[in-house]
């Protein structure tokens, strides 16, 4: 038992691993994510259309089309000459687990048409394997791969995100209140001074950088237009916050509310890391600096600060949520690049298309909806532990 090989296509080089599942193993599905609050995207970038199934919201929550679509709005191309210029309107339909304007309990189908999709632009690369891109990866894994833009590896995915995401945000408002704002807090070397307790999502989105700081909102904007004619790209950093959050969220150890929330930042393409709290620059404070020290507060316990980000021991404890996401500067650019092609031979390649210089303003609602995903799938958890709990009796210690 154990792992086995399989004879990869006549052009993956070979024998490729492949893990064939031990009996009674979890099988764990590259497309789906979470435990209760269960969400499944599907649909390639250049196919016909995408979207997602979510299995496990509660029933009778009101929800329509329209309030999905608002966030689907925010994340769509085209939105300003700093973005993509791919043409989609992004029109998204239930098929699925609503009746009358209440969800029903039963699977949401989320729907969205590709009506802009134009595959004929990647022809070019079929068989060149573009820098920085999962083009060769991808092959290396399945033996084939829909070179329309990338396929499932393409951002277009992340509609199916933020659909579901959309979901999960109205449920966590309307049984807990809570309120999830992200903002571009950094592009290249350009920071943004936001203050996360009173940062709006309306004030946010009032810019097309998603940067709520005017100053820092009018650089960035400068910077990606300037590279955008050179024909290169930028990173940069969104930080997020959640306000509203109860205390006792998190399954440690292998499933602490961090670690969940930091996967879920890390499976967006182009992240490449997350920080909790202080993250990084807190490693170089002493203890004594970073400790959140306990106070009394109108009949709750809070911190007097808020290093830890909102999570104690991979347990939510009621503080705002704090999380910043780096995402690298865009893959594609119109810059001449070395690569090779499907048989190994060295190649050029200048790649065209529509593409963001910069992904951070579409990224904002994509961080949101994965925030609003995995804390309600824990939410849910957390409920259905308590109920067991007080159905077994005894005070809580």
């Amino acid at each position: 038992m154990g792992d086995t090989l399989c004879r990869g296509g006549r052009d993956t080089g070979g024998m490729l691993p492949y893990r064939q599942p031990l009996p009674g193993r979890r099988r764990v599905l590259g497309s789906s994510t979470g435990t209760l609050f269960r969400v499944t995207t599907w649909g390639e970038s250049h196919g016909p259309s995408v979207g997602a199934v979510v299995d496990g919201c509660p029933p009778r929550l009101a929800l329509t089309e329209e309030e999905i679509q608002a966030q689907l709005d925010r994340r769509r191309p085209g939105q300003s000459r700093l973005t993509t210029q791919r043409r989609e309107k992004d029109r998204v339909r239930i098929l699925s687990g609503l009746f009358e304007g209440r969800t029903l309990g039963t699977p949401i189908l989320l729907l969205v048409e590709n009506e802009d999709a134009k595959a004929g632009a990647y022809e070019p690369f079929r068989d060149l394997y573009r820098p920085s891109h999962a083009d060769y990866t991808v092959e290396a894994k399945y033996g084939i791969r829909d070179w329309r833009g990338g396929g499932r590896a393409s951002a277009r995915e992340t509609v199916g995100r933020v659909a579901a995401g959309a979901i999960a945000e109205k449920l966590l408002a309307a049984a807990l209140g809570v309120e999830i704002v992200g903002w571009v807090a950094r592009v290249a070397d350009i920071e943004a001074v936001v203050d996360p307790v009173r940062v709006r999502r309306d004030v946010v989105d009032a810019d097309p950088t998603r940067c709520p700081d005017p100053e820092a909102a009018k650089r960035i904007a400068e910077r990606i237009d300037a590279i955008r004619r050179e024909g290169d790209s930028l990173g940069g950093v969104v930080e997020l916050a959640v306000r509203g959050l109860p205390p006792g969220l998190g399954q440690p150890v292998f499933e602490k509310l961090d670690a969940a929330l930091a996967g879920a930042m890390m499976g967006l393409p182009a992240a490449k890391g997350v920080e909790i709290g202080s993250g990084f620059e807190g490693t170089t404070w002493t203890g004594s600096r970073h400790n959140d020290p306990f106070v009394p507060a109108g009949g709750r316990i809070r911190t007097a600060s808020n290093h830890s980000g909102g999570i104690q021991g991979g347990i939510s404890n009621g503080e705002p949520l704090r999380v910043r996401v780096g995402f690298k500067p865009t893959a594609t650019i119109r810059k001449e690049q070395a690569t090779v092609d499907r048989a190994g031979n060295a190649r050029s390649l200048e790649a065209t298309g529509r593409h963001d210089p910069c992904v951070l303003p579409r990224a904002v609602p994509i961080v949101e909806a994965m925030a609003a995903l995995v804390l309600a799938d824990h939410w849910l958890r957390q409920l259905a532990l308590s109920v067991a709990a007080d159905r077994i009796g005894g005070p809580a210690r």
